[in-house]
């Protein structure tokens, strides 16, 4: 595993936890801390090297955690601060880091600094959150939109002014313009980095500053009716200024005076301005995480030149990221369907740079219908009916085929699928050839393969659903071959030369099978093959 040194995160394999869905302890229905601890020699056997827990600090829970009213104690929900210590040092003896999800951009509209803040307009954290005058006939301040439906503008009752929310109005933002912010938000992440954290993914880090003036955000010319309202205008003004790259460098100065900790940053921007966020001479986040596999078209050509694009854009030296899913978008198996789900690990485990598994993708889990009854998300509720319900991509791990699925001994906070009971860690442990038996061994592998690890991207020129990319380091060169289509396909690159070897197929039945110039793919089917000695 990849252990100490200031660049683990390099060659590491990251997992996304999502607490409340991962194991429950005290038979609440939600999962905790306690749970994460009891199950943490199942994530140790996955091979990974860091944990990600999505936020667990106190919350009102509007948005399920990411609405913040304490950055350093835990939710009772959650558990103790006792048993997170329990788990960060059961992490660390296991040989795995912890990454806490830091959410700056917004507290709770019950957090301490929001009850003073709107108190009067003189109170002294007053300008720790965004307040505006209403607009010349008493409206809203400008057409910002909240991106969970509706203005962005909440009025004040009390002192007769606006607040600014890019969330829900439970979420009003922080003002990152103010020194003190900034000081209070700092020295929250230190109380962590204290603790022996590893690091911190910052949730919508491209959000922090807004426009100084406050202009109105021009219409998007491309919005489709029935996607999400927020996205009829363009966030030109309200997120990725200019100034935030100043505010994320000072973040990285913060981790930096830390040893071998990271900084990851949430961002949803084309590629050209995603790369400003790895800063001047690489001082912003380490990790500015790549969303492109998550909505991309599931083609050949279409991941070919994604790919290769990033490959370009990254500024010397920087190091990449694959993301093939998180807490906010539908399951992998479900966008691109069962059988390519193993041709996906297969991508996202052998390209070049930092993968990060979600929690539930190894064992195939697909994104569960919800019914109105069970909806819990907010965005849902308050924008239904067009499919931006998150619920989905957050159901309880699938442990085994009881009711609750070994996740609980009651009735969980959402539904499980009825197919849980074929799809569990039980039963695929049991198969050698499941999809976690391919998660397992794609991780062994590229632990073991410096080419793998570290290894130069050069892709190879194919047509069609076939994707062929080399991996190249220390004299040893890998050749991924995958199919993203339904047909078989017979391979005569000459880039598989004669003696050629299979180290790994996704359906875990071709180990060690010689190559003789042509490759037999079945549909859906990817395979890594191991040449001859350069």
């Amino acid at each position: 595993m990849a252990q100490g040194g200031d660049n683990w995160w390099r060659d590491g394999i990251f997992y996304q936890i999502y607490p409340r869905s991962f194991q429950d302890s005290d038979g609440d229905g939600v999962g905790d801390l306690a749970g994460i601890l009891r199950r943490l020699p199942y994530v140790k056997s996955l091979g990974v090297d860091a944990i990600w827990l999505s936020p667990i600090f106190p919350s009102p829970m509007a948005d399920f955690g990411y609405d913040i009213s304490d950055y350093t104690g835990i939710d009772p929900l959650f558990g103790t601060m006792e048993d997170f210590d329990a788990l960060l040092a059961a992490a660390h003896d296991n040989g795995l880091k912890l990454i806490l999800d830091l959410v700056p951009n917004h507290t709770s509209s019950q957090h301490p600094w929001f009850v003073e803040s709107r108190s009067s307009r003189d109170n002294p954290k007053r300008d720790w959150y965004v307040w505006r005058d209403p607009a010349a006939d008493g409206g809203v301040p400008n057409n910002w939109l909240s991106e969970f439906g509706g203005s962005a503008w909440q009025f004040d009752e009390t002192t007769g002014q606006y607040y600014y929310h890019a969330f829900l109005a439970e979420q009003p933002d922080l003002n990152w313009r103010n020194p003190d912010v900034r000081a209070a938000i700092y020295d929250a992440m230190r109380f962590w980095l204290e603790k022996g954290v590893d690091g911190f993914r910052v949730d919508v880090i491209w959000h922090l500053i807004k426009d100084a003036e406050f202009r109105d955000n021009p219409p998007n010319p491309h919005y489709v009716e029935g996607r999400p309202p927020n996205e009829r205008i363009l966030t030109q003004y309200s997120t990725d200024q200019p100034e935030v790259h100043d505010v994320i460098a000072e973040m990285r100065r913060v981790t930096d005076a830390y040893r071998d900790r990271v900084l990851i940053g949430e961002i949803y921007l084309p590629l050209h301005r995603l790369m400003a966020y790895y800063g001047n001479d690489l001082t912003g986040a380490q990790m500015p995480f790549n969303f492109a596999l998550l909505s991309t078209f599931w083609s050949a050509r279409s991941i070919e030149t994604i790919v290769e694009d990033y490959e370009k854009a990254l500024p010397k030296g920087a190091w990449p990221n694959w993301v093939l899913g998180n807490h906010d978008r539908p399951r992998v198996a479900s966008r691109i369907g069962p059988e390519q789900a193993r041709v996906a690990a297969m991508l996202l485990l052998t390209l070049r740079g930092t993968p990060t598994l979600y929690y539930g993708d190894e064992i195939g889990m697909h994104q569960l219908a919800i019914a109105p009854e069970d909806v819990r998300d907010p965005f849902e509720k308050n924008v239904p009916g067009i499919g931006v319900g998150r619920d989905g991509c957050r159901t309880p791990m699938q442990w085994d085929a009881s009711p609750a699925g070994g996740f609980s001994g009651v009735r969980p906070w959402l539904p499980l699928p009825e197919d849980h009971i074929h799809w569990n860690v039980a039963n695929l442990e049991a198969d050698s050839r499941s999809i976690l038996s391919l998660y397992r061994r794609l991780i062994a592998l590229r632990k073991a393969s410096p080419a793998l690890v570290a290894g130069d991207y050069h892709p190879i020129a194919a047509q069609g659903d076939l994707l062929v990319y080399r991996r190249e380091a220390e004299g040893t060169a890998m050749i991924i071959v995958l199919n993203l289509g339904p047909d078989p396909i017979a391979v005569t690159t000459s880039a598989i030369r004669f003696g050629s070897e299979i180290l790994l197929s996704t359906f875990l039945d071709r180990e060690g099978e010689r190559l003789e110039g042509v490759l037999d793919l079945r549909g859906n089917e990817g395979v890594v093959v191991m040449q001859p000695h350069i």
